[in-house]
């Protein structure tokens, strides 16, 4: 890293600068005048010393321990290191001396540029998070070494040019001296401002030590021990438990008929009536689960009064044959002059149904509003506490500054954690019982029939070729519930197709229903994938030589193309029964090839995967064993949810209720092999933990129309669904 110039234009003044960090104030020990920091960790195990706040981002104490804020949530996939370590790096931290912390869930401090490239956010959503904090992180983790050198420079009397740093000391070469981290606690300086460190000035990748490396993850040693606290660990003084029952239609009104019955039960403390449930405070969680069972409720009608799912797909068709246009999404060159002069044209139609988030850990939260009303506290895990905290000071009537979010670990997430409806609920119920804490909790059955899920859809695809098996043209057609929901992954700029066509027709139901990991992109991709197919097949071509000629103009989609058909030994001969199929996707800014390799029991339908083989250009990869973890763990959920996972709505209910009716992948279903590979990369890291769940379903797809010459179009492929297509 080169030295920085005391000559830089300053870009935060000393005001602004003590404003947003806290200044330096003393923070001595862990019992002096720590401020309440949000932690996944008690407060207790800060080591004891003199600690001094450098910036917003990082304290550092006299014995040389670094902590850093994490702006992000960890449910699993490892932000509590990959922020710290992209920090680190340029800070030129000993990581064995670095502690991680929540940070605060102040989103103008700590948040990251939106999808609008301005306004600051903080969720965890969308594979966003390396992506959107890599640069930030870094310049947060220079301005952090400038003070440190800028307190050296002042203490020692020599130009901070002369100044760079080792992990964890600042060092002066002309004078042969050397001071740790540590030891300028005791004579840290406020720099009358900080200068915004220009990227040029940043590390070259080439000398990252930290960055690309085997690291292990901050989260696993506690989780391992069981020393990680999750928001359902939380058990504060006087704390009440509470439940609702919400009925499984969604949006019905409730009437309680025996209120007064309920009120008079032993361990009751109160009864709430909120426009879709009945909320129960008690003494024990088991006290309101079991009071919940004797509500008598009597249910209104709702949007989804009469709505069936398997029924809705005729509907579909129908706004798809209509003349009423929609949103347009796509619209490059003519693609009705394209089909106009097509030699072949090929069209097929591919269905999904409603898809469960099926997170480990129920959802749950807890809320205290204070005595005097004037402030509240929670404890939560979620993907964006802001949004908490916004649904909190809305239920409470309070400012949202009024409110204070302890964010914890994430017992699972994959979107559904990004919904402030359990902290929103609790806020309800805790106002009436005020001060006491109130601790909500869902169950399993609640989620599963009053969740969110994964739009429903039906799409429309429409491809036309010339005399030389060129594709010259390609139309998508997508009708379903929830607009943004149903659009992610239709774009398809690495293929080279002249003339291209996409728009999408928007039918309400009232189910409720929220971004699920990758949100649109599974059954998008699954079409547009399983379409390419059907196209290589019916021009006579490799389904792999025929992606290379239409991403010739993508060099970075096909070196992950290449890659994995060399790790899957693409068109070598298979076992009897075997067959392949490769799928190309782009997630969140990174370009996977997924192959599989599949069998079928043809008197069950039953489809088992053998072999899944993945090549990804992620960009820079901060953690390499993380990112593969990441990637292959999103392989065994697209598995689950592509051969069995799905929500049945008859008459406006939800069919399934817990995991006996609702079908995840169990260790059978996992493949005797996952490989990843990574490509070498000197892009700006991009998102990985969504890439490989969208690559399953047109995977599998194609592999199976390898193997028995028929096409699956209607996920999940249950074994009813795989014996119908094979008549």
């Amino acid at each position: 890293m080169k030295n920085i110039s005391s000559q830089h234009t300053p870009t935060l003044s000393r005001r602004k600068f003590i404003k947003t960090t806290g200044g330096f104030a003393f923070l001595i020990g862990a019992t002096g005048i720590l401020p309440q920091i949000i932690s996944c960790k008690s407060a207790k195990e800060i080591d004891p010393g003199i600690l001094k706040q450098l910036t917003a981002w990082v304290h550092l104490s006299s014995n040389g321990q670094v902590t850093i804020y994490n702006p992000a949530a960890e449910m699993g996939q490892g932000s509590m290191t990959s922020l710290p370590v992209i920090f680190s790096e340029e800070m030129d931290a000993d990581w064995d001396k670095v502690k991680v912390e929540f940070s605060p869930q102040e989103k103008e401090v700590y948040g990251s540029p939106g999808w609008d490239g301005k306004t600051k956010i903080m969720m965890t959503v969308g594979s966003r998070t390396t992506r959107s904090y890599f640069t930030l992180m870094r310049q947060a983790g220079a301005q952090a070494r400038y003070v440190l050198l800028h307190s050296v420079s002042q203490h020692w009397q020599v130009p901070i040019s002369e100044l760079t740093t080792e992990p964890g000391v600042v060092v002066h070469a002309a004078s042969d001296r050397k001071v740790n981290y540590g030891d300028i606690v005791s004579f840290l300086q406020t720099p009358e401002s900080i200068p915004e460190i220009p990227e040029e000035q940043l590390k070259n990748p080439q000398n990252f030590r930290l960055i690309g490396k085997e690291m292990p993850r901050w989260d696993i040693p506690s989780k391992t021990d069981g020393s990680a606290q999750f928001a359902m660990d939380i058990r504060l003084p006087d704390m009440l438990y509470a439940t609702i029952e919400r009925g499984n239609l969604h949006g019905a009104k409730p009437t309680l008929k025996n209120e007064a019955a309920i009120r008079a039960m032993e361990g009751v403390i109160g009864v709430v009536t909120l426009d879709y449930g009945i909320g129960v405070i008690a003494n024990t969680l088991e006290r309101a689960l079991a009071v919940k069972k004797q509500l008598d409720i009597e249910w209104g009608g709702a949007q989804t009064s009469g709505f069936n799912s398997q029924e809705a797909f005729s509907n579909y068709e129908k706004v798809l044959n209509g003349t009423e246009k929609g949103r347009e999404l796509t619209n490059t060159g003519d693609f009705k002059k394209a089909r106009q002069a097509a030699a072949k044209t090929y069209t097929a139609s591919f269905r999904n149904d409603y898809v469960y988030h099926a997170q480990m850990e129920p959802l749950n939260a807890i809320v205290q509003l204070a005595a005097d009303g004037k402030s509240a506290e929670v404890w939560v895990g979620s993907q964006s506490g802001p949004n908490d905290k916004e649904a909190v000071a809305e239920a409470l009537g309070l400012e949202p500054s009024q409110v204070k979010v302890h964010l914890q670990y994430l017992g699972g997430g994959f979107g559904r954690r990004s919904a402030p409806d359990a902290a929103g609920e609790a806020a309800m119920l805790a106002k009436t019982v005020a001060p006491r804490p109130v601790k909500l909790i869902w169950t399993r059955e609640d989620d599963l029939q009053y969740g969110m899920y994964r739009p429903m859809s039906l799409q429309r695809l429409t491809a036309c070729t010339d005399g030389a098996g060129n594709v010259t043209g390609f139309s998508h057609l997508v009708a379903g519930d929830g607009a943004n929901l149903l659009t992610s992954g239709i774009g398809i700029d690495y293929y080279d197709i002249p003339n291209q066509y996409a728009e999408v027709r928007v039918v309400p139901h009232g189910v409720r229903i929220k971004h699920w990991r990758a949100v649109g992109h599974g059954p998008n991709k699954f079409a547009i994938e399983s379409f390419i197919d059907e196209i290589a097949t019916g021009e006579g071509g490799d389904p792999v030589e025929f992606r290379r000629k239409l991403m010739k103009n993508s060099p970075r989609a096909l070196a992950t193309l290449d890659k994995a058909a060399e790790m899957a030994k693409w068109g070598t001969p298979l076992p009897e029964g075997r067959a392949r199929g490769v799928a190309f996707i782009e997630r969140s800014g990174t370009l996977t090839t997924g192959i599989c390799e599949i069998s079928l029991d043809p008197n069950t339908g039953k489809i088992k995967v053998h072999h899944f083989w993945s090549a990804s250009d992620a960009g820079i990869i901060v953690q390499p064993d993380n990112v593969r973890a990441q990637i292959e763990g999103g392989i065994v959920m697209g598995i689950g949810s592509v051969l069995s996972e799905q929500i049945t709505i008859v008459d406006g209910k939800v069919q399934q209720s817990n995991f006996h009716d609702y079908h995840i992948a169990r260790m059978e279903d996992t493949p005797e092999t996952i490989e990843t590979a990574l490509i070498d990369s000197q892009e700006t890291p991009q998102g990985v933990g969504e890439s490989g769940t969208p690559l399953v379903a047109c995977a599998i797809a194609n592999a199976f129309a390898a193997l028995t010459g028929k096409r699956l179009r209607h996920l999940p492929f249950t074994g009813e669904r795989v014996l119908e297509v094979l008549g």
